[in-house]
């Protein structure tokens, strides 16, 4: 090949990048490609320390979500172990957190959920831990995050209860995204660490 033809192939092959840089640049195509899933309402709980948390504080923070009881014997323990890897591996990441809501309000008490972090090692600045009214807990259970189904709302709230392995993944405008994933499975655990990472280095 000639040095003029070359010179050719390099121009446009160069053009040809140009074009989809400046074609995508700007719009949702160059963004991760990971499917919204649902969308999170408005809620208002409190802390472990006794302060409100609110869905205004999911805005500009990558979230993964679960639910749990602090005196659970079955799954909840290997739930939060696997949570604790993904605490660990990006803890140091300032635009990530941990949302993890009781399922049990009338037990889980501001200051047992305090003991329990505590337990855990773990910042509750960005592992963060929240009790509230059982309807409203479980309502974005099944309304926001997808954790467990919504048709379970027509029953009486005292006759309720959800114990779920699933987490959610929550993005910096509170949307709901990925699937719903399997706490449980190390498989999935592994998937939801890659899309947290993906979403992270989404700005």
């Amino acid at each position: 090949m000639s040095k003029k033809a070359l010179a050719y192939v390099v121009f446009f092959a160069v053009l040809l990048v140009s074009f989809y840089y400046f074609l995508f640049r700007g719009t949702d195509n160059w963004k991760v490609k990971m499917p919204v899933i649902s969308y999170v309402q408005p809620f208002s709980f409190t802390n472990q320390d006794g302060k409100p948390f609110t869905d205004k504080q999911l805005l500009n923070k990558i979230t993964v979500v679960e639910y749990f009881f602090t005196t659970c014997k079955g799954i909840c323990p290997k739930l939060n172990t696997n949570m604790k890897l993904v605490y660990e591996e990006f803890k140091g990441q300032a635009d990530f957190q941990i949302l993890s809501h009781t399922c049990m309000p009338e037990v889980d008490s501001v200051p047992v959920l305090k003991h329990y972090a505590d337990s855990l090692g773990v910042n509750t600045n960005i592992w963060v831990f929240v009790t509230g009214r059982k309807d409203s807990l479980y309502q974005m259970a099944r309304g926001s995050y997808l954790l467990d189904d919504p048709k379970n709302n027509v029953e009486k709230i005292e006759d309720q209860f959800i114990h779920t392995q699933f987490f959610a993944l929550i993005d910096r405008e509170g949307k709901v995204r990925g699937k719903v994933y399997d706490g449980l499975k190390a498989f999935e655990v592994e998937q939801l660490r890659r899309d947290i990472a993906k979403l992270l280095k989404d700005k």
